[in-house]
């Protein structure tokens, strides 16, 4: 299991047969991440370059992108200033202003020095469409990148509904309404651009965020990572309040505290706004030996982790937001061969089928038993990752998704017609 994995055949293009979308003009605006630190937007706009398109991006700064403007992979990025991450309304509508106005300012820029054929807005927000909008009077079509529902992340995020969960509710019906096209990353996503959104079902097209295997590969173990112990079991993402780190914490007290087993050590892998209050959390509980927060990470530690980790853990919380939601870090786990254990959540379990087990929802107690019971079953492991593995291979890898990622661009272009 620590010989390198295959990448298969798949090499991400860099030149698609036919170039479908030669010569057209596409402008990809997103909010929340820096280019190319959002992998899934990264991967749609180098494929779109491969298929001919002339692309620009639009996103903030952030860690490590700093720069205002570069070209990367022949791609042109607008980097702009944003508030820190919002934590409350006021904080919200600071941020979102500062992101419209930005957005705006610089799509106009591109407008007039390069032109614009289509716009493919990624949310969150739902409130993209407002920069599209005006550009739709000069043939500008708009294409809707569907990465989160809002209404039940603002649900997840806030415990409630009330005034801004109506806008959000709002925001959505009228994004849908200004879209010529939709991209959902799931069929849960579908569902809801067709009956929530009142989109046509030839409009909505599924474009999941697989994996790129020509990037995502093992490395050799390194065994610092398990801090002198056993085993290691690994979580790979946001530190959020909705992604239950909480609840991974308690499974990790039941663990060492009731179970009385020392010989497992966890790795965090991510940064996020909650990362601070999460490891005083592990501090006050006195868990800081066997939790570790890398923060953010390069590559080369999150491939190390992922390498070396005999178990992989989603604890997303079972809600409405989680349940209908593609989380990266399964698919990331599968990658990798590696099982998992996971709460039971409908999209969670359709990525994942056979490389996971389910624990109770939202249950730290069962999610502790269920890691334990693979850490000691090595074969049912390997049998589990083999079948993620074959699985992201066959059917989920990025190499599955050029095809109705390039079709929705057709449609939206009419260039079928």
């Amino acid at each position: 299991m620590n010989a390198p994995v295959a990448s298969t055949d798949f090499e991400f293009p860099t030149e698609i047969p036919g170039l479908p979308l030669k010569g057209k003009k596409v402008l990809i605006v997103v909010e929340n991440l820096p280019l190319p630190f959002d992998r899934r937007v990264w991967q749609e706009a180098r494929t779109l370059k491969a298929a001919g398109a002339l692309v620009s991006i639009i996103c903030p700064t952030g860690k490590g992108y700093e720069k205002r403007f570069e070209v990367i992979d022949g791609i042109d990025i607008h980097r702009h200033p944003l508030p820190i991450e919002a934590s409350g309304a006021l904080g919200f509508l600071l941020e979102y202003g500062a992101a419209l106005f930005w957005e705006t300012v610089l799509t106009w820029k591109i407008f007039f020095k390069r032109g614009i054929d289509v716009i493919q807005g990624c949310n969150p927000p739902d409130l993209i469409f407002l920069v599209a909008l005006p550009l739709k009077l000069f043939g500008v079509k708009y294409i809707f990148d569907h990465h989160d529902i809002n209404p039940e992340l603002y649900e997840a995020k806030f415990d409630k509904r009330g005034f801004f969960w109506k806008l959000m509710v709002l925001f959505e019906k009228l994004t849908f309404k200004s879209a010529d096209v939709s991209m959902a990353t799931n069929q849960s996503y579908r569902q809801i651009a067709i009956e929530r959104g009142g989109m046509d079902p030839d409009k909505v097209f599924v474009v999941r965020s697989g994996p790129d295997l020509s990037r995502l590969k093992r490395v050799p173990p390194v065994d610092s990572w398990k801090n002198g112990r056993k085993y290691l079991v690994g979580y790979v993402g946001v530190m959020g309040d909705q992604e239950g780190i909480d609840l991974l914490i308690d499974a990790v007290e039941h663990i060492v505290r009731v179970k009385q087993r020392e010989d497992i050590q966890f790795c965090l892998v991510g940064g996020g706004p909650s990362l601070a209050k999460l490891k005083a959390l592990v501090a006050d509980k006195g868990l800081a030996d066997f939790i570790h927060f890398t923060g953010r990470a390069p590559d080369q530690d999150l491939f190390e982790v992922l390498s070396t980790m005999d178990v992989g853990v989603n604890p997303d919380r079972v809600n409405a937001m989680n349940d209908k939601s593609t989380m990266n870090k399964i698919m990331e786990y599968m990658s990798l061969e590696k099982a998992m254990v996971q709460f039971d959540v409908t999209e969670g379990r359709f990525s994942a089928q056979e490389a996971s087990l389910y624990a109770k929802a939202n249950d730290p107690v069962d999610m502790a038993d269920k890691i334990i019971e693979l850490i000691e079953d090595p074969a049912r492991r390997a049998e589990m990752g083999k079948f993620g593995r074959k699985r992201v291979e066959t059917e989920l890898n990025w190499g599955h998704q050029i095809a109705p990622l390039i079709a929705a661009y057709r449609k939206a272009l009419r260039l079928d017609a």
